[in-house]
């Protein structure tokens, strides 16, 4: 059921299912008043009733639904996961050549492993962080990073190779910063950089996309042996909105654009861009952020002790392997097409 702290961002497809759970509410709050008035038969009815809207609304979800669940602001964000699973979390800041981007943290910590399934152990975990009020959004710019941030998560993957660390970055954003000014520093270089530096990096590396996963602002941090990505988040090469400004010069498009994106879950392991979607409670997760948590728990520990014993030549090997194998294409003939093309002429 959704908490009151929800209601102020109630989705609009959600409308008449809060409405329905607040008479429920009502109902409860009435029995417990009269005590002497039975009202087990009603409410049991009224449970059922809920129960059978919410699985239909949440089971049969658009793209674009997806996308505004994603975008939910009470959802957990990437300090809310670090400090629901694991333990001693030390912050690194700074890309030591100009200055430290909030946007994007990130340090040493202890993955209580233990707990699902795994094993206790030291990982080099970064993220997205957004803000969950204004003074805080304006300070990490809604989770969009500078090149700083960029060169910063460069530096903890060369930390962690150095001390053998498993690295584990966690996507959610709208996107790289798109200021002047990330520009000047060289934005595009310091993505590109994380490509090229993730590729061969020579210790375990499991990606997770909790919420938006928006552009070269996540796969700056996405390349991975193993990419997990929640129910309800969405990875895509461009966000709906600006896809539909650029296509029909208007936002009014977004949910079109949202379906021939092919952005969910399902879309992309489909393709196998991902390896493995993480189950939400019903609604998302921000409805029950605990479950949230022990599923991403245990997925989280799944992939790194399918990783635990690989060589290092071995991961980066199949990591290369992995990426080389997403996509279509066909090949023809060079000496076919060549003639075909003599022969026109």
């Amino acid at each position: 059921m959704a908490s009151s702290s929800n209601d102020k961002h109630l989705l609009d497809f959600e409308k008449p299912l809060v409405e329905l759970e607040e008479k429920l509410d009502e109902m409860h709050a009435l029995a417990a008043e009269q005590e002497d008035v039975d009202l087990d038969q009603e409410i049991e009815a009224l449970e059922g009733r809920a129960e059978r809207l919410r699985s239909s609304i949440y089971s049969n979800l658009t793209r674009w639904q997806r996308v505004q669940i994603a975008r939910h602001p009470q959802r957990p964000y990437t300090l809310d996961y670090v400090g629901a699973l694991t333990d001693g979390f030390v912050e690194l800041r700074g890309d030591r050549l100009y200055a430290d981007d909030r946007a994007l943290v990130g340090g040493l910590a202890t993955f209580r492993g233990s707990r699902y399934g795994y094993r206790d152990r030291t990982v080099m975990l970064m993220g997205h962080q957004k803000g969950r009020d204004t003074k805080e959004r304006k300070h990490r710019r809604f989770g969009m990073p500078n090149p700083e941030g960029y060169r910063k998560a460069r530096r903890l993957m060369k930390t962690a190779a150095k001390f053998g660390k498993p690295v584990v970055t966690l996507l959610d954003t709208p996107g790289a910063y798109p200021g002047m000014e990330a520009e000047e520093r060289g934005q595009a270089e310091a993505i590109a950089r994380n490509l090229f530096e993730m590729a061969r990096l020579p210790v375990p590396i499991v990606v997770i996309v909790i919420g938006e996963g928006a552009s070269g602002g996540a796969l700056g941090i996405g390349v991975g042996d193993r990419i997990l990505m929640m129910e309800h988040a969405w990875y895509s090469v461009i966000a709906p909105e600006s896809c539909s400004s650029i296509l029909w010069r208007s936002w009014d498009y977004k949910e079109e654009a949202a379906r021939a994106l092919k952005l969910t879950a399902p879309d992309l392991q489909e393709v196998r861009v991902i390896d493995r979607i993480v189950s939400e409670p019903t609604g998302g997760a921000h409805r029950d952020p605990p479950a949230a948590f022990e599923a991403v728990g245990h997925a989280l520990g799944n992939a790194l002790g399918a990783l635990e014993d690989k060589s290092p030549d071995q991961i980066v090997s199949e990591r290369l392997d992995k990426f080389d194998q997403m996509g279509a294409y066909e090949s023809t003939d060079q000496s076919a097409a060549g003639k075909a093309m003599a022969e026109e002429v």
